[in-house]
């Protein structure tokens, strides 16, 4: 058996993958001569989704954290790899670009297994492929039932993205419209507007000029008319976009609801079956407890 350089993996710590567990000496040997070692500093980027896909990764040490980022750009951890992992091998087997983004979080030693190589390796070896595809797919149920939990979100984030430039002005003068402060905006100018004309009107020894003359207030009604007429469009749009906000909230509280009914039906399902693989055994068993009860006993009954 051929002795391993510093930069080759051993045998052990080919076999310490369990895709590769059941590999023979001259399997694992051959292996080795394909893999190329590299040790990666922490914090390093090996891949980004998107990257043309041309090789395998095996983990000797270190770890290495799989991640995606979602459509609301937060970055959702997948997986976090250890020794004896392997990862980067959806890439190498349809020769797609990568799906996730991959970066060691603790200096890692890694080998790797270029698509090449590994299609020469799987000819060869047509069991490891088999088991390969086996933990691929229990990688993506697992993904797929990670990113199903995700229905719950922040109800006032997707409103937010659902929002346009007006409805935004709109939301935004109705809020300072309904606020204390513009009430005592309108208090303020009111008393000033109207304090000032009657002083002028019924004062004319203050010798001030009276611009709207009470009691009439022609121009401060005529002002007062137009405001209204301008906030009460504004006053509907912020209801409607209100009654959009709702209407948000409800769709998300009937996902999450959804959500939570299937998988109460799941675990249902799931514990339909075990009680009927299961509970056969256990009568089985404690069918055989009875037989063995009973020829015990017999054998007593005749040894008396």
């Amino acid at each position: 058996m051929s002795t391993p350089t510093p930069q080759e993996m051993t045998l052990d710590a080919i076999r310490s993958v369990p895709l590769f567990a059941s590999l023979d000496d001259e399997a694992a040997v051959n292996l080795r001569n394909l893999l190329r070692v590299n040790d990666v500093p922490s914090n390093t980027s090996l891949f980004r989704a998107g990257d043309q896909g041309d090789a395998m990764y095996l983990i000797e040490q270190g770890r290495v954290q799989i991640t995606i980022t979602d459509e609301d750009k937060k970055q959702i951890v997948l997986a976090e790899l250890a020794q004896g992992d392997f990862f980067g091998e959806m890439a190498i087997i349809d020769g797609k670009q990568r799906s996730a983004d991959a970066t060691v979080i603790e200096a890692a030693r890694l080998a790797v297994l270029s698509r090449e190589n590994f299609l020469s390796f799987i000819h060869d070896n047509p069991k490891v492929a088999l088991e390969m595809l086996s933990a691929t797919f229990s990688r993506l149920r697992r993904t797929d039932k990670m990113l199903q939990q995700r229905v719950s979100r922040n109800v006032n984030v997707v409103y937010e993205k659902s929002l346009k430039t007006l409805d935004r002005l709109a939301i935004a003068i109705t809020n300072r419209v309904g606020s204390f402060g513009f009430f005592l905006i309108i208090l303020g100018w009111t008393v000033v507007w109207t304090g000032y004309n009657i002083l002028a009107s019924e004062v004319p020894a203050l010798h001030l000029h009276a611009f709207d003359p009470f009691p009439a207030f022609v121009a401060y009604l005529l002002i007062s008319n137009v405001i209204q007429i301008l906030l009460m469009p504004l006053i509907m749009v912020g209801q409607n976009l209100q009654g959009r906000h709702s209407e948000t909230r409800a769709e998300l509280d009937f996902q999450v609801n959804l959500k939570n009914e299937i998988s109460l039906t799941e675990v249902l399902r799931r514990l339909d079956v075990i009680e009927s693989e299961r509970l056969p055994l256990l009568f089985a068993q404690q069918n055989e407890r009875i037989d063995e009860l009973k020829a015990t006993a017999a054998s007593a009954t005749n040894a008396s």
